[in-house]
């Protein structure tokens, strides 16, 4: 009985397919494990709380790229790395214009992961996109979705990828891993109960230009 069960065990293995990522998920599996270690949560103290959201970090010194709403009216800003590091950070540049930007820098003795960013003039709508951050404190969430619309006028990208709060900050990446979007925003109607697949980003090539402006990339 041992012997026959031995061999029917050796037919099994031998007529089950072997189970592998398919050409997608590699895709999608790969460029999560490069991006992120690049992207960080911020966690702001508030008068009334505690304020998160996520950041990207464009430069290995430590210089984080998030929305400035994240951080408005705070009193201190912990940065947590995709490792579980804690560093305190400092406002490097508040842009006092509309474009809901800011730069935070932390001090580390080791250079840090950082993101690439892609080109948002080349995006298409229905393009496949990914999102990365921190919805709800669930540090490092992939979520993936389509560029659902791209608003001309608003200069900003509409997605169903899942946006959350915490989310905010956050890359919205193309599947090269390079960013188009920063995430900013979720349309919102019934007051965080659920979502309903309307997201919205910056797109990164106004950010761009506006920190080649001021000499920061």
């Amino acid at each position: 009985m041992r012997k026959i069960f031995t061999l029917f065990l050796l037919f099994i293995s031998q007529v089950l397919p072997t189970f592998a990522f398919g050409s997608e998920e590699k895709i999608i599996t790969e460029v999560y494990s490069k991006i992120n270690p690049a992207i960080v949560c911020i966690d702001a103290q508030l008068n009334g709380g505690v304020s998160c959201g996520s950041g990207c970090i464009i430069d290995k010194s430590g210089v984080i790229l998030t929305s400035a709403h994240v951080i408005e009216s705070y009193k201190n800003i912990i940065v947590t790395t995709y490792d579980g590091k804690n560093y305190e950070a400092k406002v490097l540049k508040r842009f006092e214009d509309k474009k809901d930007i800011i730069l935070l820098k932390i001090d580390t003795k080791e250079p840090l992961k950082t993101v690439k960013m892609g080109d948002s003039e080349k995006i298409k709508v229905g393009q496949k996109v990914l999102a990365i951050g921190n919805p709800f404190g669930f540090s490092g969430t992939l979520t993936q979705g389509i560029i659902s619309r791209i608003d001309y006028v608003k200069n900003r990208i509409q997605t169903d990828a899942a946006i959350n709060p915490g989310s905010s900050g956050g890359p919205l990446l193309n599947k090269k891993g390079e960013i188009i979007g920063i995430n900013q925003a979720i349309f919102n109607p019934d007051n965080n109960i659920s979502n309903i697949g309307i997201g919205f980003a910056i797109p990164i090539n106004s950010v761009k230009e506006y920190l080649a402006e001021k000499d920061f990339i």
